[in-house]
């Protein structure tokens, strides 16, 4: 009884059996402290534990804390067995001295990124700085690898793709698991394709980045090239495998034209490189923006998950329109922060050649004019709440659009790329709008 107390609630020295043990004792600590307060948060008191009795089938489990301060780092020195054990332990001449190991607690640490999981567990005090700087590292890596795959983009495939995927849809009843297995098939592999686009576009553009974007993780040096190549085939793989297993010709079709663009968008080769041409990189944009991303998730969602035959309706319509407008500016405005590494890297963006001034205020006149379109719009449906909804929502919208227009320093990088931030905020507004548009 002695032997077996003292093995559990002692350090053990020898070998796997100790390792077994330490790793035991590290479970207890993290059990006592995190869920014995919830189970008695009155705590344990020595009555309740002096009217068990020697040889119950149940054993309650309670913790001895002892809280040692060295320097400024708060440690907790755990003791958690059986009371059963513990009393022959008392009685034993050769107990151990529960002082003689420390642990600490994770998320006592300081400057360290923990899970919420693992804020209350104990480990030994001289793995804990080996915790914190695998945590950080952890972190570092999930930061850099949310820059890569430009997040503000994922977002607006995200809620695209959802907005459209409700315009098939009739009555609450269409709103099923089916409904949400078929969306859900299209949204992963439209996620990685739109992560293979941005990647493969970083990838050729790691000296321009450096002048215009140092923060992503390729031009700044946190990926490798070999991590970024890994990366983005890892994402077009998925996408297409994930696109062949929904079956759906619409999905599949979808994320070839993606893929073909957003190559030819990228790629330096001879025909290809089209980001250097004004006109075809603003095509490209376009065309999956405003149309692919429309029209299929739309035929996807009506024809292949809802099962009614395909018929474009007047919200799918006007999306695609509107879009066309939102999608052009997008393509125009996200060049003028970055003038002075394209016109140093030969990128002939409209920015380069007409000004940023110009562009800007064309890009303003853009949205303005399908924000009056969308008034219109609005304002002739049959049903009062929608054209309220619709009406109010677009004015808002492009009140607040040129409010912000009549104080941005177009020669400010830091206040144009906010203005462009805020363009896709827009975007994202846009199509909280599109289902009211029946």
């Amino acid at each position: 009884m002695n032997g077996s107390t003292q093995g559990l609630c002692a350090p053990a020295t020898n070998g796997g059996c100790a390792r077994v043990l330490e790793m035991a004792d590290l479970f207890l600590c993290s059990f006592s402290s995190s869920y014995l307060p919830v189970l008695f948060p009155e705590g344990i008191g020595r009555e309740k534990k002096d009217d068990l009795q020697p040889g119950d089938s149940s054993q309650a489990l309670f913790e001895v804390g002892i809280h040692v301060s060295r320097g400024d780092r708060k440690k907790r020195i755990c003791e958690s067995c059986t009371r059963d054990r513990c009393r022959s332990q008392e009685q034993s001449a050769s107990a151990p001295d529960i002082g003689s190991r420390s642990y600490v607690h994770i998320g006592a640490t300081k400057n360290s990124f923990t899970f919420a999981a693992l804020s209350n567990a104990c480990v030994p005090e001289n793995e804990a700085g080996q915790c914190e700087g695998l945590l950080n590292a952890v972190s570092k890596h999930v930061d850099a690898f949310c820059r890569f795959s430009r997040p503000h983009t994922v977002i607006g495939t995200v809620i695209g793709i959802v907005s459209v995927s409700l315009l098939p849809v009739e009555s609450i009843a269409d709103i099923s698991l089916i409904f949400f297995d078929g969306l859900l098939k299209a949204l992963l592999p439209a996620i990685f394709m739109n992560i293979y686009v941005v990647g493969l576009n970083q990838l050729f553009d790691i000296e321009i980045d450096k002048v215009n974007k140092p923060r992503l993780p390729l031009a700044s040096g946190e990926f490798s090239l070999e991590i970024g190549i890994a990366i983005v085939a890892l994402c077009c793989v998925l996408s297409f495998a994930l696109g062949v297993k929904s079956q759906s010709p619409a999905i599949l079709s979808a994320l070839l034209i993606s893929f073909f663009l957003g190559s030819a968008y990228s790629i330096n080769l001879p025909f290809l490189r089209w980001k250097q041409h004004a006109f075809l990189a603003a095509s490209c944009i376009l065309c999956v923006r405003a149309i692919v991303v429309q029209l299929a998730f739309f035929i996807h969602m009506q024809r292949y998950v809802l099962g009614r035959p395909i018929a474009l309706t007047k919200s799918v319509v006007f999306a695609t329109a509107f879009m066309c407008f939102f999608s052009a500016v997008i393509a125009l405005f996200k060049d003028i922060p970055d003038v002075d590494g394209d016109r140093d890297f030969g990128i002939h963006s409209f920015s380069v050649r007409l000004g940023q001034e110009k562009v800007f205020w064309l890009c303003i006149k853009l949205l303005l004019t399908a924000y009056t379109t969308a008034l219109a719009v609005g304002a002739s449906s049959s049903n009062t709440y929608r054209k309220l909804v619709t009406v109010i929502g677009h004015g808002f919208l492009a009140f607040i659009l040129w409010f912000r227009a009549q104080s941005l320093d177009v020669e400010n990088k830091v206040s144009v790329t906010s203005f462009y931030m805020f363009i896709w905020k827009l975007f994202y507004a846009e199509y909280l709008l599109i289902p009211f548009m029946q």
